[in-house]
């Protein structure tokens, strides 16, 4: 039996879990009006599209949400910390922007923040050009998907937008873009001398991705968040490693 889209031996287990508390704390703290994303969370119940406003360090911010699925976006990055990021987080790279809940986050923890963002369907990157209208000259989008190699790639995915990736089980699929990340990485690090925040959530390349960052490259970057489980540590040699629910947690280790 399911709830919104949700196991409900899934939702059992999850009240076990000291994230989803600091998450239910942060949406009574952070929504303007709580009561209605609990709904939207709870029990999936609502029409779309959907404005909702959260409390950032900077101001109000409004984000335009399709779908009970970009409710639970919102929720893992505003209110549970998912990709957690402070003021001194200046430059960001986005490997899987969806429709730019992630990009509004870091872009809201400080007025110096950039980002590079790369989404690969069409449909999303219109809905994340239009939730990060305000932070005009502060990103930089890319409508191509990320791997270890250029070229292009047949992308699958689903009516949402939420889920979708390379090679993924998905009735949908388009030919787009392929970059090289590490070319990516090598361009931001060039230009601004380091990385603050690596973000990968592309849906099946993670592990490829991550193992195509060389130690050199490795020791410029200081948070990654990947949305994958690892059964090592792929970044020994630079990072220290944790799993924060389905979330893999780097940081730069301090010598």
């Amino acid at each position: 039996m399911q709830v919104a889209g949700r196991n409900l031996g899934l939702i059992a287990k999850s009240a076990l879990d000291r994230r989803h508390y600091v998450a239910a704390a942060n949406m009574v703290r952070l929504y303007e009006h709580p009561a209605e994303m609990f709904k939207r969370y709870l029990i999936g119940k609502g029409t779309y599209p959907y404005t909702v406003r959260v409390r950032t360090p900077q101001s109000w911010l409004d984000l335009r949400l399709h779908s009970g699925h970009d409710v639970l976006t919102v929720n893992e990055i505003f209110c549970r910390n998912d990709y957690l990021a402070d003021t001194s987080d200046t430059v960001i790279v986005d490997f899987g922007s969806n429709i730019g809940i992630s990009a509004a986050y870091f872009l809201t923890r400080n007025a110096a923040a950039y980002t590079y963002l790369f989404e690969p369907l069409p449909s999303n990157v219109a809905k994340l050009k239009d939730n990060l209208r305000q932070f005009e000259g502060r990103f930089e989008v890319h409508q191509a998907a990320v791997g270890t190699s250029d070229g292009e790639v047949e992308f699958a995915w689903e009516e949402s937008g939420r889920y979708g990736g390379v090679g993924a089980g998905h009735g949908n699929t388009l030919t787009v873009p392929l970059v090289n990340s590490r070319n990516v990485l090598e361009e931001a690090i060039e230009k601004h001398g380091k990385i603050d925040i690596l973000k990968i959530d592309i849906e099946g390349l993670e592990a490829a991705v991550i193992e195509n960052i060389p130690v050199e490259q490795a020791r410029k970057i200081k948070k990654l968040y990947v949305e994958y489980t690892f059964d090592r540590n792929p970044l020994a040699e630079t990072h220290d490693y944790r799993d924060y629910g389905p979330i893999a947690q780097f940081t730069l280790r301090t010598v």
